[in-house]
């Protein structure tokens, strides 16, 4: 069983918001525009989070890539009534099912990380928007809760690729959009189960840390705390 993870340096994250944009595009996620963002409903599964180190005034800001966490432990799957979001015991990913969804909203509000949306509108997607949708995932609707996936369909898609060919899953082969697309590679993914991948490695870095960690959800996302040495 694989247990996919991330890394990400904050060393070398530049807040360009790539990763932002990339996942935008890959997962059809509707643009916003003047009036939700007035309303805080734009819909983001990549944010830029900021973090604060130290007191006031020389307290130190960073910004966090902010995505769901993947917890190996997600409170959000105890409090769906429905089944809609669910916990994958062989890739340790955190999937929504948005037919199943009735937008009860139990897990936004269950998750400590606040980053499950809900479209609180019909998405409405220019016609020029529309020609470059991603057919490989679905979009969805008004009154359903969506998050970051991971880029699952990658997933299947490379697994189903390395099964016609009579081979397993190679590393590598299975890479987010987010984790393509940074300009400075600050993003690293993979299985957090092979001790010798480049993920397990970076996160068992001294740097490393996870956010909420006291709270035992087990999150997969790890940041590389900045200024300090490898």
């Amino acid at each position: 069983m694989a247990r996919w993870g991330m890394v990400i340096d904050l060393n070398k994250c530049t807040a360009c918001q790539g990763c932002a944009t990339a996942c935008h595009q890959e997962n059809n996620v509707p643009p916003s525009n003047p009036k939700l963002a007035g309303e805080r409903r734009s819909i983001r599964w990549v944010d830029m989070m900021p973090m604060y180190e130290g007191e006031y005034p020389h307290a130190r800001m960073s910004l966090l890539p902010m995505l769901c966490q993947h917890c190996e432990h997600p409170p959000c799957i105890k409090v769906c009534p429905v089944g809609a979001t669910f916990f994958s015991e062989s890739e340790g990913i955190v999937g929504q099912v948005y037919s199943r969804c009735i937008g009860c909203r139990y897990c936004t509000n269950a998750c400590p990380y606040t980053i499950r949306q809900f479209n609180w509108y019909q998405p409405k997607l220019p016609s020029t928007y529309l020609e470059g949708t991603n057919p490989d995932v679905s979009i969805r609707y008004k009154g359903v809760v969506e998050k970051c996936t991971f880029c699952n369909h990658r997933l299947m898609k490379a697994r189903d690729e390395a099964s016609a060919k009579g081979r397993d899953l190679l590393p590598g082969e299975y890479v987010p959009a987010c984790v393509e697309a940074c300009p400075t590679e600050a993003m690293v993914f993979g299985d957090l189960e092979e001790p010798d991948s480049n993920v397990s490695k970076a996160a068992r870095s001294k740097r490393a840390f996870k956010l909420l960690e006291d709270l035992g959800t087990e999150p997969k996302i790890y940041y590389l705390r900045e200024g300090m040495r490898q």
